[in-house]
């Protein structure tokens, strides 16, 4: 029994921040792909968004239902929030940065390695997000699906790892009650 519990914590120990660390490296580097390819290869360390790169870009067509484009997101899901004012990057600096604070909580003190491995991606996508605002006052956005006209807001990596870090936590949820 005492084999079995020192295996299960070892791998607990090493997965979570792994999952931390690899959910951040594949948004950071796959940002840093965008903005190179648009800034053609001139990736500043800080800057304003739109003084960066002004302008949204379609960069490839990938299927009929899929684009890479660049566009900066200086709001949160779906733009909104973006026009609260000149405060606004300030704002959802401090709001993001107490959330991702409180999930890096939750997921150090769960005893679960599943609830601390969706804790770990919804803390890894909202720290990297968290890094876009703070370089930039805006969020790199680059996946585009589109159908029949209707096209789904840009978003990123991150933005895919906290959503199915929320729902696999909310499975998790569900299944202990």
């Amino acid at each position: 029994m005492k084999k079995i519990f020192i295996k299960k914590y070892s791998i607990a120990k090493i997965i979570i921040p792994l999952t931390l660390a690899l959910t951040l490296l594949i948004d950071q580097l796959t940002k840093w792909y965008m903005l190179s390819w648009v800034t053609r290869g001139n990736v500043p360390l800080f800057g304003n968004a739109f003084e960066v790169a002004p302008y949204a870009f379609l960069m490839e067509r990938i299927t009929p239902f899929f684009n890479i484009v660049f566009t900066w997101n200086p709001g949160v899901s779906f733009s909104m929030f973006r026009e609260i004012g000149s405060y606004t990057p300030m704002i959802l600096i401090a709001i993001t940065s107490a959330i991702t604070a409180y999930f890096a909580y939750l997921m150090v003190q769960s005893k679960n390695m599943w609830e601390r491995a969706a804790l770990a991606l919804i803390v890894g996508g909202a720290i990297g997000n968290l890094i876009d605002r703070i370089r930039f006052g805006a969020v790199i956005d680059f996946l585009d699906f589109h159908y029949a006209g209707f096209h789904w807001p840009a978003f990123n990596f991150a933005d895919v790892f906290i959503v199915f870090g929320v729902v696999l936590y909310i499975v998790i949820l569900l299944r202990k009650k």
